[in-house]
């Protein structure tokens, strides 16, 4: 257990927010709400909460994202998901977040995220997507294992952590070490949501094979869209890329 308590913490790059940043965050977003919500073990956990309308059924999207990300930086983007309530909360350690980061944390608190926002007025609970990058794809399937969702938007996925790492290190004892890390391609033959799968041509991180074996074991409606000449960290340099993203909210 300590071994793969350790050989976990090497999947995670906590990216700190300074509270000086959160005014400024604020200052340049004026319809940006602050969030702040407690998980089942009390932590506590910081985001945004961007306003799709005023409508009284709004449609909620609900972002995770990579292992070396802080969210707020999706702010500048949140015109793509007009018409859409954007939930923008960064994980345990990350940003303004409190805790460590671990699978079972991250797993347990997107089930967090997910109650509150759907207990709150206007939101829309059978109109819920969710939206996972990198390793936000393993939070954002398991979250869609759990709980009703109109739609899953993976970006740059794979089918297990594990099974990324094997790759990697093909003559290490992989699977002993880390155990089994966010393993969407055991889940994903259940799963009923539409899929919109997002790759890059060029992803030097997650091996092609890593996502195709996630969509050809998804249960649901599928289609994959490859960003030609991206890379695993700048798919967001694409405008192809946010253009998928549109498409697949437009419908």
């Amino acid at each position: 257990m300590a071994l793969l308590a350790a050989s976990e913490n090497l999947i995670y790059f906590p990216q700190r927010l300074d509270p000086a940043d959160r005014q400024g965050i604020l200052a340049r977003y004026p319809g940006v709400v602050e969030v702040s919500i407690t998980a089942t073990d009390g932590v506590r956990l910081h985001g945004w909460h961007v306003r799709g309308g005023t409508g009284s059924m709004r449609p909620l999207a609900i972002y995770f994202g990579g292992n070396a990300e802080e969210v707020s930086w999706m702010l500048a983007f949140a015109e793509v998901f007009a018409g859409w309530d954007l939930a923008l909360l960064n994980y345990r350690g990350y940003g303004l977040s409190a805790g460590k980061p671990s699978q079972q944390a991250l797993l347990r608190d997107a089930l967090a995220i997910y109650d509150h926002f759907v207990g709150q007025p206007g939101i829309d609970p059978a109109r819920v997507i969710t939206v996972g990058r990198s390793l936000g794809s393993g939070v954002a399937t398991y979250l869609a294992s759990q709980r009703s969702m109109h739609g899953v938007l993976l970006v740059a996925p794979f089918d297990s952590i594990t099974e990324v790492a094997q790759n990697l290190y093909p003559f290490l004892p992989v699977r002993l070490i880390l155990g089994d890390l966010y393993n969407s391609a055991a889940l994903a033959p259940a799963m009923t949501a539409p899929l919109r799968m997002i790759v890059a041509s060029h992803d030097e991180v997650i091996p092609a094979q890593r996502s195709q074996h996630l969509f050809d074991a998804w249960g649901g409606p599928k289609e994959r869209v490859t960003i030609a000449g991206a890379g695993h960290n700048d798919l967001q340099q694409h405008r192809e890329y946010w253009q998928a993203i549109r498409d697949f909210l437009r419908r």
